[in-house]
């Protein structure tokens, strides 16, 4: 599934086309997605112009001049195509095998028309259609049943050690369970939560209360200091290019070439003066890349530095 870096580069790729242009029309080619579509959908969004597109955690947020928004989410192989009369066709996004463009899965096109630009048509393609949209009202956006319970995200200065050792006071959860928990952190997904606890030096394996209190205090900055390095370098490499994920200008994404533990079991540790090798465990039916001489749980991160590999 895109993590949030991917659906950030999407939103990058699409704003420029998207922002300012008003929806002629909008066809359908199926009743449903992973839900059914809104009720007249079509309708309500012909002649609605785009003011501005925006990200939640892992949804695209388009509000609209009535007041309303629609928001969509990639799902597991969803993606915007762009295409324009006097331009090549182009897909927003990072992903590692191309994104399907096969017509058949194209299951929302949205018409779109700009001062001084030509036709312009954005896509949606979906093959396993586990992608979804719904609409509502942008002001109340936040106590829509799949946004209401989202977490803090992980961009910018929201996230830090102290915010992170409130979240986990008391939970005895696997600390990269914890992580995962959409209703403490929004967006973080299994790639960039292994990322980060290998740059912190922590155990995926501690308690999640271990970042609480004054002994965990250095910990918990660490890692949010590796949460938010991880995801900015990602969003500027493009995303991951896992799998078929690709982004809206056909781009695929570099990060990949920059992982420090994810997908490199058997592999020596890049850390400086470790001589550990990289291990995959399963938690939580998802797995985990760690190495474990230098991850060791109750372990301090003190001289452990961050590095990782360049692309």
């Amino acid at each position: 599934m895109p993590e949030l870096p991917e659906v950030e580069t999407v939103r990058r790729g699409l704003a420029p086309v998207m922002e300012g242009a008003t929806i002629r029309a909008v066809d359908l080619r199926r009743p449903d997605l992973r839900f059914p579509f809104p009720d007249a959908m079509a309708k309500r969004l012909a002649g609605r112009r785009v003011d501005s597109l925006s990200r939640r955690a892992k949804y695209l947020v388009a509000c609209l001049d009535d007041g309303q928004a629609l928001v969509s989410h990639l799902g597991m192989s969803g993606s915007y195509r762009i295409e324009a009369d006097e331009v090549d066709a182009s897909t927003p996004g990072a992903f590692h095998l191309p994104r399907g463009k096969d017509s058949a899965h194209d299951h929302v096109v949205f018409h779109l028309a700009r001062a001084g630009s030509g036709a312009i048509r954005v896509i949606y393609n979906d093959p396993r259609r586990f992608g979804f949209m719904f609409m509502a009202p942008a002001s109340a956006l936040n106590e829509h049943p799949h946004l209401a319970r989202l977490g803090v995200e992980p961009t910018g200065n929201a996230l830090s050690g102290a915010v992170l050792a409130e979240l986990f006071s008391g939970r005895r959860t696997p600390l990269k369970a914890a992580l995962l928990d959409q209703g403490a952190i929004a967006g973080l997904g299994n790639i960039y939560v292994c990322e980060a606890l290998w740059r912190g030096g922590l155990s995926p394996f501690a308690p999640a209360a271990s970042l609480a209190g004054s002994g965990g205090a250095k910990n918990a900055d660490a890692l949010a200091t590796a949460i938010r390095a991880v995801i900015a370098e990602a969003i500027e490499a493009g995303g991951s290019s896992l799998r078929d994920h690709v982004g809206a200008d056909g781009a695929l994404g570099y990060f990949q070439h920059r992982f420090s533990v994810y997908d490199r079991e058997g592999e020596a540790c890049p850390r400086p003066r470790c001589d550990g090798v990289v291990l995959r465990a399963v938690q939580s039916g998802r797995s985990t890349f760690h190495c474990p001489r230098c991850q060791k749980p109750g372990a301090k991160t003190a001289n452990r530095g961050a590095n990782h590999h360049g692309p």
